[in-house]
C-alpha cells in the first residue's frame, strides 16, 4: 500500500508539481469508488487522494485525510467536457453553472461558429440589442478579454473557446453575401491569429448558418 503512495509522491516531486509528506494527511480522500479514469479501460475500485487541488495518489491507500468521502457504490471519473457549450451568456448571469456542474461537467468549450470576440462597435450594439432575459454590458472587445471577464466575475467551471469563423467574417465585412476581398481576408486572418495568441483553441465554423 505504501508503494502506490510513494510512487505518486516521487513522480510529483520530480515534476515539481507539489511536494508534501507522503505519509501525512491528504486534503481529501475519496474512498472505495469505482474509478473510470478516461483511458477506455475497465473500471476498478480504488481510493483517490487529493493534495493542493491535485490528484496525489490512486490505489488502495492507507493514509489519513482532512476530508474523507465514502464513494462506495458510486462512479469516480475525471470531469466531463462540454465540447459544444452555449454557456456564453448564462455564465455571465450565474457563474456557479449548477446545471452542468451537477452533471459532472467541469470544462465548457464555447465558440461554435460564433464566439464572444473579437467584436467591433457594430457587433457590440448587435449583441446588446439581441439580448433576451439575460442582460449584460459588453465590457470586452477581444476573445481573450471576454475570457478574462468571466474569470474576474468568477465561474465554477473551467472555460475555453474557439474563435468563430463567422465572428471574424462579420468583423471584417459585416453580413454581406459575397466573398471577402484580399484586404478583408487578411483582416480576418489577423483577427483569428490574435485570438489564437489569446488562448483560442482553434477556428470553428458552422457552415449551415449565415454568414458562415
Amino acid at each position: 500500500m505504501r508503494k502506490v503512495t510513494l510512487f505518486f509522491c516521487t513522480v510529483l516531486f520530480i515534476s515539481s508539481v507539489c511536494v508534501f509528506d507522503c505519509f501525512g494527511a491528504y486534503d481529501v480522500m475519496i474512498k472505495s469508488g469505482r474509478i473510470y479514469d478516461g483511458s477506455g479501460g475497465p473500471a476498478y475500485v480504488a481510493d483517490v487522494a487529493i493534495e493542493d487541488d491535485l490528484i496525489a495518489a490512486i490505489g488502495q491507500l492507507d493514509a489519513d485525510a482532512n476530508l474523507v468521502i465514502n464513494a462506495q457504490g458510486f462512479a469516480v471519473a475525471p470531469g466531463f467536457i462540454n465540447m459544444l457549450s452555449w454557456a456564453n451568456d448564462t455564465l455571465i448571469e450565474d457563474g456557479r453553472s449548477q446545471s452542468d456542474i451537477r452533471q459532472g461537467v467541469t470544462l465548457e468549450v464555447m465558440g461554435e461558429g460564433f464566439s464572444m470576440g473579437p467584436l467591433n462597435e457594430m457587433m457590440k450594439r448587435d449583441m446588446l440589442e439581441s439580448q433576451g432575459q439575460i442582460k449584460f454590458a459588453v465590457e470586452w472587445t477581444t476573445l481573450g478579454e471576454y475570457l478574462e471577464y468571466l474569470e474576474r466575475k468568477g465561474v465554477s467551471t473551467n472555460v475555453a473557446s474557439f474563435v468563430g469563423a463567422s465572428t471574424v467574417r462579420i468583423h471584417a465585412l459585416g453580413y454581406q453575401d459575397r466573398a471577402p476581398t484580399y484586404i478583408e481576408l487578411q483582416k480576418m486572418q489577423q483577427l483569428a491569429a490574435q485570438a489564437m495568441r489569446e488562448g483560442a483553441l482553434g477556428v470553428s465554423s458552422a457552415l449551415i448558418y449565415a454568414p458562415g
